[in-house]
């Protein structure tokens, strides 16, 4: 018999970061871009322009602060 599981906001939040950061990826690897080196540019710059418009990718990545996404990143890697 399976449980409820109860999620907190930032348990769902982090779950669209992350599903937003894979999405962001394949689109930018879809366009011949070095997926890693434009995310990395954006982070560390906050330039948007390193992400392509195309499907969407700047607006889908932009909803989110980069410091957040940071600490997604840091805490997939830990686990």
């Amino acid at each position: 018999m399976e449980e409820t599981k109860i999620f907190t906001q930032e348990e769902i939040e982090n779950a669209l970061i992350e599903e937003t950061i894979k999405e962001v990826l394949d689109i930018l690897t879809e366009r011949g871009y070095n997926a890693k080196n434009q995310l990395i540019g954006y982070l560390i710059s906050g330039d948007p322009g390193y992400i392509s418009s195309h499907k969407e990718a700047r607006n889908k990545i932009s909803k989110y602060d980069r410091t957040k996404i940071l600490e997604v990143l840091i805490d997939k890697f830990i686990k």
